[in-house]
């Protein structure tokens, strides 16, 4: 298989099970994010959203990517977590199937975000849950922040690449 080169190369899996093309995501701004329910950033789901309503229109989209690996910290189903989601943060951007984004199982499109921005001296592994990816119209890694960065910290970078 050849190199993957932007986010249009990879297929992400609705909690349905439903395979979908990020293909469709090209000429967009993307914000990747690997999420959890039961964990001491959840709340970032609120600036996940108000990003997703405050950009939305211009062509960005927050693609969130619910994961267990850290601590355990997404025991649910994909229906418990969408819903969780909603009720309790509002959330109305898209949710997909549950993923690995460390270890032999990692997805190939977090392989490819992490080798795009490695993290602090280089390393690829996602350190914690809420780690983002900002993602250019172009497909291409622009950023990746820490699980401490807030969503409204990337407001003003989300701002220039629109």
């Amino acid at each position: 298989m050849a190199q993957p080169h932007t986010i249009a190369d990879f297929t992400a899996t609705l909690p349905n099970g439903e395979n979908v093309s990020l293909a469709d995501k090209l000429g967009k701004v993307l914000l990747v994010v690997n999420t959890a329910s039961k964990c001491g950033f959840t709340p970032q789901y609120d600036g996940l959203e108000a990003l997703w309503q405050q950009y939305g229109a211009q062509g960005f989209e927050v693609l969130a990517f619910p994961c267990n690996q850290f601590g355990g910290q997404e025991p649910g189903s994909a229906e418990e977590i969408d819903s969780f989601c909603k009720v309790n943060f509002g959330v109305s951007f898209p949710l997909f199937a549950k993923i690995d984004v460390n270890g032999d199982a990692t997805t190939p499109l977090y392989k490819w975000m992490k080798s795009e921005a490695p993290g602090i001296v280089g390393t690829t592994g996602i350190k914690w849950n809420f780690t983002k990816f900002l993602i250019g119209r172009d497909g291409k890694v622009v950023a990746r922040y820490a699980p401490l960065d807030k969503p409204a910290t990337i407001a003003k970078d989300i701002a220039k690449l629109l």
